[in-house]
């Protein structure tokens, strides 16, 4: 079991390698992605509660989308103090997030579950990665990671609750997500 990532003295990008980016860049890229990623998280839930909105899933749905649009308020508050500018990508999310939770939606409950599922875990691992990166210089933002990090661990598990792995093809379904949010992160950062 790996030993857990100890804070107390760092600073952040402290231990950067050549080619790495620094401080500055590393917290525009962990602050533009956050507020990216909980854009599009809000927008898959708006989807999916556009299809599912009258079934037995929609107050979990919406209790879910309540977390996400406290997060992008969180962020978008510390974009704005910070002047980092955000992602040009928006517009793209904005579609695609949608796109996303509606489509999956309409394959089902399970389905739509699935994809949550298959977002969350993605973004937990992201956060904890990016939670490990900040040093005692950077303990707000950390501790803001982190409890988030733990509301979208719950919405993984309450989503598992309700069907998740009932999903059509689960396997494959949440493989793709896991990959399309994977390639959302790493665009998100830099353009």
């Amino acid at each position: 079991m790996a030993e857990p990532v100890t804070h107390r003295g760092r600073i952040t990008a402290e231990n950067r390698l050549p080619g790495d980016a620094d401080k500055d860049t590393l917290l525009a890229e962990i602050v533009r992605v956050d507020q990216a990623g909980e854009y599009g998280a809000k927008r898959i839930y708006e989807g999916q509660l556009a299809v599912l909105g009258k079934t037995d899933v929609a107050p979990a749905l919406k209790a879910m989308l309540a977390q996400e649009e406290e997060h992008l308020q969180a962020f978008n508050r510390i974009m704005a103090e910070r002047a980092v500018r955000p992602t040009a990508l928006e517009p793209v999310w904005h579609m695609a997030g949608f796109a996303l939770g509606a489509t999956t939606a309409l394959l089902g409950k399970d389905a739509a579950m699935a994809c949550t599922v298959a977002v969350e875990n993605v973004i937990a691992e992201h956060y904890a990665e990016q939670a490990a990166q900040l040093g005692d210089d950077e303990r707000d933002l950390r501790e803001t990671i982190t409890r988030f990090r733990g509301d979208e661990l719950h919405h993984r598990d309450v989503s598992l609750a309700h069907g998740a792995e009932n999903a059509p093809a689960y396997p494959v379904l949440t493989a793709a997500v896991s990959a399309g949010t994977r390639l959302a992160i790493w665009l998100s950062k830099k353009i």
